[in-house]
């Protein structure tokens, strides 16, 4: 696993997550959700080693973060916070270019295969038209990507963002958050994001770190808010007009969780799989062969390893 915690105790003067244990592995984007004031954003400095635990670890390939210098951590690890100083006379594209400085001395010339990097991310964040344009002079929601568009320069394995898509309308926010999964599945990246809306996750990540009464819950979306009522509420899914989906008896909830499961995990026609819950388990049937698994994580795994 590529970012791990273990038995950690995370805090300033008292605990606000207690004992906690959890794993991340390249490839995934994982949603860090969670009332106010409950620590998410404790959790995020303390991976990044600007707030020591109270006890336990928190390592990165294996290393624990606390022997890592600033540089070290820098080349892991690229982070976005919801309040970031605004260099008033940067331009976009000088924004996005200082993405390149932990690999440069201060002063420094980009090479033309980083400047082509630059301009790609720029297209990709729909920010062409603003590339010149001072900091100073964008709307909330551009600067936000602007330095977005800085932490993916970066070329880091884990990209961490906290409340990236606060200030974005919804148009901005969905291009946000599927430039994210495309990094995470194209690029094998690690993509740690926090967020208020929860609802997002059915859509866009594969797994939840949730923290609720001093605990961090964390596994497959689909498994995490199936085990909190309080998550299950609202509905926020969307079939892909491409996805081929398989048949499915279940309860509307269950069979909603297992529609968003495999729409994000599998492109690929799955019309000749039968699923069927039963008695907590959901029963995968293909041909005259049935499988029995008991978390959408085997789920994965099953049609991963024989489709």
């Amino acid at each position: 696993m590529h970012l791990q915690i273990k038995q950690a105790d995370i805090g300033y003067n008292k605990t606000l997550i207690s004992n906690a244990s959890a794993e991340l592995k390249l490839g995934d984007v994982c949603l860090l959700i969670g009332n106010n004031g409950v620590g998410k954003t404790t959790l995020i400095k303390s991976i990044l080693h600007q707030i020591p635990l109270l006890s336990g670890q928190i390592l990165i390939n294996g290393q624990q973060v606390k022997k890592l210098s600033v540089k070290e951590i820098a080349e892991h690890i690229a982070v976005v916070f919801s309040k970031s100083v605004v260099p008033q006379h940067y331009t976009v594209e000088d924004l996005i270019s200082l993405g390149k400085y932990i690999y440069y001395p201060f002063y420094f010339e980009l090479k033309p295969e980083d400047r082509k990097e630059v301009s790609h991310i720029i297209d990709e964040l729909e920010l062409k038209q603003y590339q010149h344009i001072p900091l100073k002079n964008l709307s909330d929601g551009n600067l936000q990507k602007a330095f977005i568009g800085r932490a993916i320069t970066q070329n880091s394995s884990i990209i961490i963002l906290d409340e990236p898509t606060t200030h974005l309308d919804e148009k901005n926010k969905i291009i946000i958050l599927k430039t994210l999964r495309k990094l995470a599945k194209e690029q094998n990246k690690l993509i740690l994001f926090s967020s208020h809306d929860w609802r997002l996750a059915k859509e866009f990540a594969d797994k939840i770190w949730y923290v609720k009464d001093t605990q961090l819950h964390s596994g497959i979306v689909e498994d995490i808010l199936l085990q909190h009522d309080e998550l299950t509420n609202i509905s926020l899914f969307q079939m892909s007009e491409s996805f081929i989906p398989p048949h499915i008896s279940a309860p509307q909830i269950y069979k909603e969780m297992l529609y968003s499961l495999l729409q994000k995990n599998f492109q690929k026609d799955l019309s000749s799989l039968h699923f069927e819950f039963q008695n907590n388990f959901w029963v995968i049937a293909k041909d005259n062969a049935e499988q029995q698994c008991g978390s959408f994580e085997e789920i994965i795994n099953y049609i991963t390893n024989f489709h």
